[in-house]
């Protein structure tokens, strides 16, 4: 194209188009793998549709504008190969572990580069938008780089438990108290032995009483992959077996964790005297409750993206938490969690009756979704001797708050009528 024939409209147009290209490529990649996609499969899907944005950038500049800026092709080229590479090689957590001492420098180095290229190119107002993407990299560069050497200077988490060898992998468990039937308390979704603080110690002035890190959790080391509840069990009886934490037992669930010793009970049934649901999930949510589908489909898609969040620091502001809890362990192992859910729940809902063993159901009334105490309700059916406590209690407080009295005393009710061969108290 000659000097004279070329065109002359604004940059300013054509960066707004490639951005909003770029964000809404973005948007459709990641819903399309982020539920059931790894970490490097939905790093790599952003990546790839913002560097398509900064290439169609530059061709809409080259083809409309008054001057091209073939400098874009440069960071487009970049994310665009670092793109494909992960979502085509996808490496593993040690592999993205291992490249978070990398890659922050490289995309460093790319947006000075490109911050040059910018001041010395791109005229008029054009370029405080593209300003604003290169100090993006920039941004999100130093994050990342802050969250690897913060990961690698924090010491791992330590308790008044152990470390506990189930198989090349370690799991804490953390016991105290003495005294038999030991009490093995379950937390919910994403919980840890930490979940346990306001009743472990009430309970354990009657009996032993041991909490535990599932794998990927807090203290405990990764699963390969997601578990369901046949491979939960598992782990958690192989950990007691090896600590030598004889059973059979009490065994305590809140929320998922309800789920979680009903799969136990079905790989060892002989391992259990008697159960306590807190506020237990009901093994059939997706059907029983109206908006559980909807609700277990966003925040998969959302546990899908944690990981990712994470490795640049941006977890921990968007849902709140901090420390271990929005770590890049932990948001792999939430994110395992959720998409083992609906095998977890299959797999309980195949255990209709746990023949006569004390089993006490706390119901935190009035719940937050349409048809929560009606499955509550259920729940005690599938024991003779079981029945069901409503407390006017949030999903939170039968643990953490006010109510975790109520919580422990069910768990010595049960432990009570196991020991004395009788009926559980209303």
């Amino acid at each position: 194209m000659s000097l004279q024939s070329r065109p002359t409209r604004s940059l300013v147009p054509v960066i707004l188009v490639s951005i909003v290209a770029g964000a809404l490529l973005a948007i459709v990649l990641v819903l399309l793998v982020a539920r059931e996609g790894s970490e490097p499969l939905v790093t790599g899907q952003v990546l790839l549709a913002f560097g398509v944005g900064w290439g169609l950038m530059a061709y809409l500049a080259d083809r409309f504008a008054r001057e091209p800026q073939p400098w874009m092709y440069v960071p487009a080229t970049a994310l665009i190969a670092t793109g494909l590479v992960l979502a085509v090689l996808q490496p593993g957590p040690s592999l993205m572990d291992l490249a978070s001492w990398v890659w922050p420098v490289a995309l460093a180095a790319l947006a000075i580069w490109t911050f040059a290229e910018m001041r010395r190119q791109l005229p008029g107002r054009g370029r405080w938008l593209v300003g604003g993407l290169v100090a993006a990299l920039l941004l999100i560069a130093v994050a990342g780089g802050l969250t690897t050497v913060g990961t690698a200077l924090t010491p791992r988490a330590v308790g008044s438990g152990q470390l506990v060898d189930v198989g090349g992998r370690s799991l804490y468990l953390e016991c105290r108290g003495s005294g038999s039937p030991p009490v093995i308390l379950q937390a919910g979704l994403g919980g840890s032995a930490t979940a346990w603080e306001r009743i472990a110690p009430v309970v354990a002035q009657s009996t032993a009483v041991c909490a535990y890190d599932r794998a990927g959790h807090n203290r405990s080391d990764e699963a390969p992959g997601p578990q369901d509840g046949v491979a939960v069990a598992k782990d958690l009886h192989d950990l007691l077996a090896n600590a030598g934490i004889m059973g059979p037992y009490v065994l305590v669930g809140h929320s998922s964790g309800g789920p979680y010793i009903r799969d136990y009970f079905a790989s060892y049934p002989d391992d259990v005297l008697g159960m306590v649901f807190l506020d237990s999930q009901p093994p059939d949510a997706f059907t029983a409750l109206p908006t559980y589908r909807a609700f277990y489909e966003s925040y998969s898609l959302f546990a899908g993206l944690a990981p990712s969040l994470a490795r640049i620091g941006l977890l921990g502001p968007v849902v709140g938490g901090s420390g271990r809890e929005a770590t890049i362990n932990a948001a792999r192992g939430g994110r395992d969690e959720v998409r083992a859910l609906p095998a977890v729940l299959q797999q309980a809902a195949a255990v209709t009756s746990i023949g006569n063993r004390p089993l006490v159901v706390i119901s935190a009334a009035p719940g937050d979704q349409p048809g929560w105490m009606e499955a509550q309700g259920r729940l005690a059916g599938i024991s003779t001797n079981g029945v069901q406590r409503v407390l006017d209690a949030t999903h939170e407080s039968v643990l953490f708050g006010d109510d975790a009295p109520a919580s422990a005393r069910a768990i010595l009710d049960v432990l009570a009528a196991v020991r004395g061969g009788s009926r559980v108290a209303p």
